[in-house]
């Protein structure tokens, strides 16, 4: 990476103390971000403060629009300004059972809670942004929207939602300043976890079902590699640096070519 490309820059992640929050984390401060951390469990947050050096954190659910718009002014307050907002927050996904058979509740609740979590979180860090005059918002999903595939539940139409919601809050916000930018990705070794994996497919997975997926994911690529937390940190913090000042209102390709975009 650049050096210091986001030095006197504070951001925010939603999601802080997961894989990607916690990587992406890492990479801002590495990069001379002042970074706060925000999610629902308060002890693995202080860890993953502690780990990557962060200025603070908050227990915050995105869910809780009051909650994530006192955090934002807290941030505002404590640091004069805002200038990254990333949201990784997990929206309850719930996959492996064909649509037959899932239940509405299970299909609804990755899209109306991670449309509305990601609402309140850009929102939220728009309008200090728009007060200032500048800041980047960064999403990700796993670009299902594109077309999931069987027993993905939800997933596809809650990522085609956070879609929209890039398109269109950049432009309105970008005459006033204000990027925003998505990245997909989705499938990361590091991040299949039993625990991660069962949490979604509600069946428990033994270490070899779980490489069988990995080794799954890579054949489906066409780099026939799947993604990095490293590579994925790099380029959300690329996207949140002026170096990316060009784009916005788009998303970024960062599956390793699961599909074209």
């Amino acid at each position: 990476m650049f050096a210091s490309v986001l030095a006197d820059r504070t951001a925010v992640v939603w999601g802080g103390a997961g894989s990607i929050g916690t990587a992406a984390a890492r990479a801002f401060v590495e990069e001379g971000a002042r970074v706060y951390l925000a999610g629902r469990t308060e002890h693995t947050l202080k860890a993953a403060a502690d780990q990557v050096g962060a200025a603070g954190y908050g227990v915050v659910d995105v869910l809780d629009e009051d909650a994530v718009s006192a955090f934002v002014a807290r941030i505002a307050r404590e640091a004069g300004r805002l200038d990254v907002s990333f949201n990784v927050a997990d929206r309850g996904d719930v996959q492996g059972a064909p649509l037959l058979d899932m239940p509405a509740a299970d299909f609804v609740r990755p899209v109306v809670g991670g449309i509305t979590g990601s609402f309140h979180t850009a929102r939220a860090a728009a309008r200090q942004m728009v007060e200032q005059g500048s800041g980047v918002i960064v999403a990700l999903d796993s670009g299902s929207a594109r077309g999931s595939g069987p027993m993905m539940g939800g997933t596809g139409a809650a990522d085609g939602a956070l879609d929209s919601l890039v398109r269109d809050l950049a432009q309105e916000v970008g005459p006033r300043g204000v990027r925003v930018v998505g990245l997909w990705t989705a499938g990361l070794p590091e991040t299949l976890t039993a625990e991660k994996l069962e949490a979604v497919t509600g069946t428990a997975m033994p270490p070899e079902a779980i490489d069988g997926i990995a080794a799954n994911l890579d054949a489906l690529r066409m780099t026939r590699r799947s993604p990095r937390l490293a590579e994925i940190a790099a380029t959300v913090t690329f996207l949140a640096s002026h170096h990316a000042a060009a784009i916005t209102g788009t998303w970024i390709n960062a599956t390793s070519g699961m599909y074209p975009s």
